[in-house]
């Protein structure tokens, strides 16, 4: 019953917020963008994208909200908002004469109705392995919330509804075959081995998206954008002059020792990221992880699956807080350590391996470990403004700007 009424309040605040703010996506080109790993880099790009190609494109992403000219940090506090404040944000874009409006699309936000009455124009699937397990009940629950935003573009007062699928996602039959029974779809595989000559070299020439996992990224939005009729040169000259986006594989130092921020936070992530930066080190050198898991009812499952991946791929791991909540953050860290043991070969030693719950002092000690030409990789926080700690407080916290002052203390 409790479910029930709490179905029908999400349900209630999508539609009011829609009456209320007078259906501001029909004024708008609509894309929204779901998956497990990499939709705020997506939008980024597809803006890029737009913008090269004189369009008026705003953003809102777990990292941006952009409307014209004003750029700030997404202030919601959660990745896809409620309580009307996706059709205030498409309102405003609109008043601002904004001709698209991107947004990210999350699994929460799609299980409490927050998709619901955007009259959406395109939904891209970016990918999708487990997150959110626990929250949803399993990971075919996770996969339908996913899909739920496919469906729910049957009842845009779009009259084209276009779908963009990653070809090479192990999910996308589930994905193409909802897309196919929308009336009016339009359905555009990507996959990065059909970037033309010309939009690949672009992208790999640039350093903000040297990591292999961007050029999935890179096809997404590339889709979207022909799809949506940016010229060829428009997403080349995006490409090009393309800065990155805050705590994704974001470089804060390149000499002596590289170090990087990115989000990464779960097993495949953790995969991606390691190799990346594994691939971009010369022989001799080494790779220093530092990360933690976040609590709160979020996937305990993933915490040894991900100390097994560190201590396979790193060669010195420094354990520390993430996100604890009201867990015990010992308790995290012994989880996770417990990966350690099940790692082949067992690269580790003890003298390999340290545990510091103060995330500042556990980053010095990764930077006072690291030797020129290593690289020190700091995961989980990415770009988030808070640690969030017992009894609902927080701690601010910026990964990047700590780092920068660590690494100007060294230096003294």
């Amino acid at each position: 019953m409790y479910r029930k009424l709490l179905n029908s309040y999400h349900l209630f605040f999508a539609f009011a917020g829609a009456v209320w703010y007078g259906r501001p996506g029909r004024k708008l080109v609509v894309v929204g963008v779901t998956g497990t790993k990499g939709k705020s880099t997506v939008l980024e790009l597809i803006r890029a994208m737009l913008l090269a190609d004189h369009r008026r494109p705003a953003l809102l992403s777990t990292v941006h909200r952009i409307i014209a000219d004003e750029t700030g940090a997404n202030p919601y506090g959660n990745t896809m908002p409620g309580r009307g404040r996706l059709q205030h944000f498409l309102r405003d874009a609109a008043a601002a004469g904004a001709t698209h409006a991107l947004i990210e699309v999350s699994s929460e936000g799609i299980r409490q109705h927050r998709h619901r009455f955007i009259d959406w124009d395109v939904a891209v699937f970016n990918n999708l392995s487990p997150e959110h397990v626990e929250s949803h009940g399993s990971f075919e629950a996770y996969r339908g919330a996913k899909l739920d935003f496919f469906r729910s573009l049957a009842s845009s007062a779009k009259r084209v509804r276009r779908f963009a699928v990653n070809a090479d996602d192990a999910n996308v039959r589930h994905f193409e075959d909802v897309a196919r029974s929308v009336p009016g779809h339009a359905v555009t595989r990507f996959s990065p081995a059909d970037l033309s000559a010309a939009v690949r070299s672009a992208a790999e020439a640039n350093v903000w998206l040297a990591a292999p996992f961007n050029m999935q990224n890179v096809a997404a939005a590339a889709a979207v954008a022909e799809a949506l009729g940016a010229p060829e040169a428009a997403i080349v000259a995006a490409l090009q002059s393309f800065r990155g986006l805050a705590g994704r594989f974001e470089r804060v130092q390149t000499e002596p020792f590289q170090v990087i921020v990115d989000y990464a936070h779960t097993p495949d992530s953790f995969l991606a990221i390691y190799g990346a930066v594994r691939s971009l080190l010369a022989p001799g050198t080494r790779l220093i992880g530092v990360f933690g898991s976040a609590a709160g009812g979020r996937d305990a499952w993933k915490r040894p699956v991900m100390g097994k991946i560190a201590a396979e791929a790193c060669d010195v791991v420094v354990l520390t807080n993430e996100d604890p909540f009201d867990e015990v953050p010992e308790r995290i860290l012994d989880a996770i350590a417990r990966g350690f043991l099940d790692a082949s070969p067992r690269r580790l030693r003890e003298d390999q391996t340290f545990r510091i719950l103060d995330r500042r002092m556990a980053i010095r000690k990764a930077f006072h470990l690291a030797r020129p030409g290593d690289a020190v990789v700091l995961t989980g926080k990415g770009s988030e403004t808070v640690i969030r700690i017992a009894n609902g407080e927080t701690v601010p916290w910026n990964e990047r700007q700590v780092a920068e002052e660590e690494l100007a203390a060294m230096k003294k």
